[in-house]
């Protein structure tokens, strides 16, 4: 790979595409444990106080908070997908400022060639 103050828009994109490849599946958001008392009326766990616990994964939707429920099988899937997204997200913060000095380097060499 070449260093990174001299590569070009395309080697920033094979670079992004390289390390991105094995984080899928990727997710935003964070999964709690919550605990909640039910409905029934002479429920043991929350007379004794409990209560009954749940995974649950929040995020965003249209600027809207959502939660899903998350079986407890499940859990160490989602959580491993959190991380690739946080990973993801990592990247394309690193990604980001890589691109557009490559960009201007870029475009500053087209102008260079123009004048010639």
């Amino acid at each position: 790979m070449k260093h990174v103050d001299s590569e070009s828009p395309s080697d920033v994109a094979h670079w992004l595409r390289s390390e991105s490849a094995n984080l899928w599946p990727a997710l935003l958001g964070s999964l709690s444990l919550r605990r909640s008392r039910c409905i029934r009326e002479n429920c043991a766990a929350c007379r004794s106080g409990e209560q009954h616990q749940s995974y649950v994964l929040y995020g965003r939707a249209n600027g809207r908070r959502v939660a899903v429920y998350v079986p407890e099988e499940l859990v160490p899937e989602v959580q491993c997908s959190l991380d690739n997204g946080r990973a993801l997200q990592d990247l394309l913060h690193q990604a980001a400022p890589r691109y557009v000095k490559a960009l201007k380097r870029a475009h500053a060499g087209a102008a260079e060639s123009d004048e010639d």
